[in-house]
């Protein structure tokens, strides 16, 4: 669902609720996210930036459950590097800025909610990784974040969207959507159709292994696109954004959503098929990087399915762009007619390239875990 975009006078009434001290100059509109809306605050005070973004309140039920889990998350990894934590000397601080009234977000008069973060000065993510050095950062940056919440009881936060990747709920939606065609538009997509229950079965495996918990719940970011990677002006990252599905559950999906796009060349939503495929140097790089630090913490049947949870997680992925085309176009933002079946042909072509190099994937894993 979009919402109307507000003026720079509801913009700057807004920015006035929190406790900045100083005054609002001008903003801009910032991101390529699907869900919120974010904005490049510029102050009086030179040099003093702020990110302001309203919630989606159709896709967030619960707005004071979910700052809650964002400010444990962010207090605890200020904590670690205030601390001296080794491994958190070169991480940047993400603060939420409180409102006059000492809350973390402000409900205004439209039943919009909004909150205010620091902006971290010199930084820029990327939407495609250029090279294997990238790759390789960004491993070790979602490695560390993992890490570093690590020692946070994921009992201790909510599900901000519940059953997010719950592969169950997600076909359940799917079939149902399918028998409803409420567009008319499956009908005329027998292909893909077939694509998803295909393999239906093979896909639920992650789900069942922590059923009988043999895979463990954890703090989870569940939303690792590279582009949620600040990197400053010498490329090393610094910082992990929009915590918005910081909740429990596996780093598996956390690792399979960070290859799904940090290991392809082609944009999330690529048109010419022909050039969607995983690159396996840009999926060692980032391997390495993310093991040489969540290696330290992770258990064998983690480590023996993270080949397969970047399958999973383009899987999934697909599936759900599948499913909102379907129904209408009602949960991710589109750009033109046809855009969520665009991101899933690319999401399920990205896939097959997986499933041709499965193997070798999983070599590249053995390999690097024997070499840490």
């Amino acid at each position: 669902m979009d919402y109307p975009d507000p003026n720079l006078s509801i913009i700057s009434g807004i920015f006035s609720e929190f406790r900045t001290g100083t005054g609002f100059k001008s903003a801009i509109r910032i991101g390529s996210g699907h869900i919120n809306d974010t904005y490049r605050i510029r102050t009086e005070n030179r040099g003093l930036n702020y990110v302001l973004q309203r919630i989606n309140t159709s896709v967030f039920k619960d707005i004071p459950g979910l700052m809650k889990n964002i400010e444990l998350v962010v207090q605890y990894i200020e904590n670690k590097i205030i601390s001296g934590h080794p491994d958190a000397n070169s991480y940047s601080i993400l603060r939420l800025i409180p409102t006059i009234s000492q809350s973390m977000y402000f409900n205004d008069n439209r039943g919009n909610y909004w909150r205010l973060y620091n902006f971290i000065e010199g930084t820029k993510s990327f939407d495609i990784v250029e090279d294997r050095e990238l790759a390789y950062k960004g491993g070790g940056a979602f490695g560390l974040f993992q890490y570093l919440t690590s020692g946070i009881s994921p009992e201790s936060l909510i599900e901000t969207i519940p059953f997010f990747h719950d592969i169950d709920k997600r076909l359940d939606a799917f079939n149902g959507i399918i028998n409803k065609d409420p567009r008319n538009r499956a009908t005329s997509l027998s292909r893909e159709i077939t694509f998803v229950k295909s393999r239906e079965v093979e896909m639920k495996k992650i789900l069942k292994l922590v059923r009988e918990k043999k895979i463990p719940l954890r703090v989870t970011h569940n939303d690792t696109k590279f582009n949620n990677i600040l990197f400053d002006r010498n490329k090393h990252a610094v910082c992990i954004v929009d915590l918005d599905t910081v909740m429990p559950g596996t780093v598996l999906y956390d690792f399979g959503d960070a290859i799904r796009t940090g290991a392809n060349r082609a944009a999330e939503d690529e048109k010419d098929l022909s050039k969607v495929t995983i690159d396996l140097g840009l999926f060692e790089a980032y391997s390495t990087g993310y093991l040489e630090k969540a290696g330290k913490f992770l258990n064998q049947q983690e480590i023996s399915h993270l080949a397969f949870s970047a399958k999973f997680m383009t899987y999934i992925i697909g599936l759900r762009f599948l499913t909102d085309h379907i129904d209408g176009d009602h949960y991710f933002r589109t750009l033109f007619p046809g855009h969520n079946l665009q991101r899933a042909r690319s999401q399920f072509r990205l896939l097959e390239t997986m499933e041709e190099k499965f193997e070798q994937m999983k070599e590249i894993i053995e390999r690097i875990v024997e070499g840490i």
